[in-house]
């Protein structure tokens, strides 16, 4: 009998196909995202009851969902972060859980830089006047000499801090697990968060979403912030209470945001899309030609390893 994958990320193949040609060359039965959107649980329920592997991208691998995967030997994140995957319990039941950190981090790197520069200097509202016929001068600000805050000095944190001191601005870090070396090396500081929201002019969220980081900014939060303070979120729409940022944007409580994701995606219903001191875009960090290579590449990379009986190169936890 063939090993059976399913794949569920809607990109995946599209841009690069030598994954799918791995894949095919090795002999496996590939089944696809029949929807071409997000799934649901149900219908991952239905789809994952006699796979080996799953190679998914944020649709949910609950413990329900994997409870119903009697077969599944490996899951193979297509991205970094593993909140829509209970780890844990997948763990538990032997079934190898891997991603591919550091394939999209330039991609949401830039992300964040275009999203300030936008909200600072009122690109897209600029642009949706002018399609109206307005002709007007909106005031933003300038980026050098301002201070970024970067919140979560990983990988694609760091990426950020890079770009943002190219542009002239000061860096100040907060991370639970500080890299002095690298702060060192990039004029950075770190300081408590509570310090950092205070102080810095531009916040940028770069944390994996879990039950410490669930709101972590929220009404307290908002308090701290300067009244001409940006937010950017690239990371996790669970990260920021949406409703203490709706509070905060239309009391200018802060000057604006920046948001790539939600609490609930698509926010079909969410009144952020009415302000006009936010920018959205539709969780769209990753999706480069280049990411979406690297992403696919290292996501069949950990499939065929993990397949084989061999230990996938971006293991998450050790199977005991």
């Amino acid at each position: 009998m063939k090993q059976k994958i399913l794949i569920t990320p809607r990109t995946f193949g599209t841009i690069d196909t030598e994954p799918l040609e791995v894949l095919r060359n090795q002999g496996y039965e590939l089944v696809s995202n029949p929807f071409g959107r997000l799934l649901t649980e149900k219908e991952m329920i239905d789809l994952i009851s006699d796979v080996d592997a799953i190679i998914v991208g944020l649709d949910p691998l609950s413990v329900e969902v994997i409870s119903a995967a009697p077969r599944l030997k490996i899951i193979s994140k297509y991205g970094i972060g593993v909140d829509n995957i209970a780890v844990d319990f997948a763990t538990q039941q032997k079934i190898m859980v891997t991603n591919t950190p550091g394939a999209n981090s330039s991609a949401v790197a830039e992300l964040t830089m275009g999203l300030i520069l936008d909200v600072a200097r009122k690109i897209s509202f600029s642009d949706r006047q002018l399609r109206q016929n307005q002709w007007g001068k909106y005031l933003g600000f300038e980026l050098k000499d301002k201070t970024l805050g970067v919140i979560g000095t990983g990988q694609i944190g760091k990426e950020v801090a890079v770009r943002a001191k190219g542009l002239g601005m000061k860096l100040i870090g907060y991370d639970l697990i500080p890299d002095y070396q690298w702060a060192r090396t990039v004029d950075a500081v770190y300081s408590s968060l509570d310090e950092l929201l205070s102080s810095a002019d531009v916040i940028s969220l770069h944390l994996p979403l879990a039950d410490d980081t669930y709101h972590l900014i929220s009404e307290r939060e908002f308090a701290l912030m300067k009244e001409t303070a940006i937010l950017i979120n690239t990371a996790r729409g669970g990260i920021v209470d949406e409703k203490a940022l709706l509070r905060a944007l239309e009391e200018k409580e802060i000057a604006g945001a920046g948001l790539d994701v939600y609490e609930q995606e698509p926010p079909t219903d969410s009144p952020l899309r009415s302000l006009d001191n936010v920018v959205l875009t539709s969780h769209i960090g990753a999706h480069t030609f280049e990411a979406i290579a690297r992403m696919g590449r290292m996501a069949v990379e950990n499939v065929v390893a993990g397949l084989s009986g061999r230990r996938p190169p971006f293991l998450l936890k050790e199977i005991e």
